[in-house]
């Protein structure tokens, strides 16, 4: 097998070279010694970590969170699963403010509907009055 270098990496794990410098700077990922003339190659355990990276971003993670994640191991399963509840509630907090920006985008086209025939557009008067004057916004 050919020596894993960061290009490998990124395209094994699907992510960019600069995705791959970037959780080195920020202590994600160890950047491996640089041989003498020669070029950083890779462990099979920095594909494992980046996919771990991947995985938990896609869970709604942030690379803080993930950081958080990855300096407990698995003796620290109640750590881990607060921080996983903690977690759902920024989803569920999350989906509650779209949910109120939808009601708040919906009563705007519904405006924009009703006045379509206006020299003027509902959606960018609401955008532009002052929002203390507008029920909609606030």
């Amino acid at each position: 097998m050919s020596p894993l270098t960061i290009g490998k990496l990124a395209k094994q794990t699907e992510v960019t070279i600069e995705t791959i410098r970037h959780y080195q700077r920020i202590g994600l990922l160890t950047e491996p010694e640089k041989p003498h003339g020669g070029y950083r190659c890779y462990s099979n355990d920095a594909i494992i970590r980046i996919r771990f990276i991947k995985r938990a971003q896609q869970a709604g993670f942030t690379l803080k969170e993930i950081t958080a994640l990855l300096s407990l191991d698995g003796a620290h399963c109640a750590d881990i699963r607060q921080l996983a509840e903690q977690k759902c509630q920024q989803i569920d907090q999350q989906i509650m403010d779209l949910a109120a920006l939808r009601q708040v985008l919906g009563a705007l086209v519904n405006d924009c509907q009703q006045t379509a025939s206006s020299a003027r557009c509902a959606i960018l008067d609401a955008f532009s009055d002052d929002a203390s004057t507008n029920p909609d916004f606030k």
